[in-house]
């Protein structure tokens, strides 16, 4: 990885608006995107479901801060998360922090997708900012992914997978998991970094398999794995809707923008939606369910597509966390696809 920042990648690229460099435009729009959804604590907040915070939103906000060369963001957010989220045992978080619970921690379970981005942030504010974060956090969640949170394919039992939480699966010979989940580009950097070879090849493995759902249409968000093949998920909704979205956004992130899954999830946000709109939501039998106008869901279909995301500070203020978080990493995954 080179050793510089988001920011100075971005000073490079061709202009944005006029009257505006692309360095102003992105430190305002993630100044805006912290005014908004970061508590002067260090805990992001999900406006959309309830005020919680969770460890994926936790591990976005630490990514963004180092992408956009915020390190008092990054230890403010980093600080919240080892205080509020930590179990006992591991290097692993808790998956929810809920303000209206008592306590705000309920259920001590993991969420992949939150340790995998937390460790990654960590790996990158070394390796690419030369900030001097505890040098501990990034090897021993990389340790704890690699020995809890991956399972045999149970068509292929030398191939890992990647699974939602931690812990063994209820049922080897059917892994629930989430596609959504397996971001390559971290996998495997983490991987490299640590000598976890498992986690290398469970990035690859994932990436197969996502080339064989987009076979058949739109990616779920949630599926079982059989020895049979994929089947619908019995504990979740069997649809493709806010999960999958992210799953060209982390393809592209992973230098993988001609894997078939972009193009499958290209023209599942395009098809069926009206002018302005993409569709963000589909039925098992590929019925557009819901439609949004957000910037941040139009970004996913532009980066997708091989454009640019936009990105403003009008667009950052006119929609909830979810959308605008994935428009700020649709920009930063534009800008460093390509490294």
């Amino acid at each position: 990885m080179r050793r510089r920042t988001f920011l100075s990648a971005i000073a490079a690229a061709p202009a944005l608006p006029r009257g505006a460099s692309a360095r102003t435009v992105a430190e305002a729009a993630w100044t805006s995107w912290r005014a908004r959804f970061l508590s002067p604590e260090g805990r992001v907040i999900d406006d959309g479901n309830g005020g919680v915070s969770h460890s994926e939103g936790q591990g976005y906000g630490l990514l963004l801060a180092q992408a956009f060369g915020d390190r008092e963001g990054f230890l403010r957010i980093e600080g919240w998360t080892r205080s509020a989220l930590s179990r006992p045992g591991d290097a692993l978080l808790s998956w929810r922090w809920d303000p209206a619970a008592d306590p705000p921690v309920s259920d001590p379970a993991t969420a992949t997708d939150g340790d995998l981005l937390r460790a990654w942030a960590h790996l990158r504010a070394a390796l690419q900012s030369g900030w001097s974060s505890d040098p501990r956090i990034a090897p021993a969640i990389t340790r704890d992914l690699t020995a809890l949170c991956l399972a045999r394919d149970p068509r292929a039992p030398a191939e890992p997978l990647l699974l939602p939480a931690a812990g063994a699966p209820a049922d080897p010979a059917r892994l629930t998991l989430n596609p959504s989940y397996f971001l390559g580009r971290a996998m495997r950097q983490l991987g490299g970094a640590f000598e976890a070879p498992a986690l290398i090849r469970a990035a690859d493995h994932g990436e197969a398999l996502l080339a064989e759902l987009a076979a058949g249409g739109p990616l779920p968000d949630w599926l079982d794995l059989t020895a049979q093949g994929p089947v619908p998920p019995r504990a979740h909704e069997d649809r493709s809707s806010y999960d999958a979205l992210r799953i060209p956004l982390y393809l592209v992130w992973s230098g993988r923008a001609a894997h078939p899954a972009v193009a499958t999830m290209a023209e599942s946000l395009r098809e069926g939606a009206l002018p302005g709109h993409v569709v963000v939501a589909r039925t098992a039998d590929g019925r557009p369910e819901a439609q949004s106008d957000a910037p941040g869901f139009r970004a996913i279909a532009t980066l997708a597509e091989g454009g640019r995301p936009e990105l403003s500070v009008d667009q950052i203020r006119s929609q909830p966390y979810y959308p605008a978080v994935l428009q700020l990493l649709a920009w930063v995954a534009y800008r460093e696809a390509a490294n």
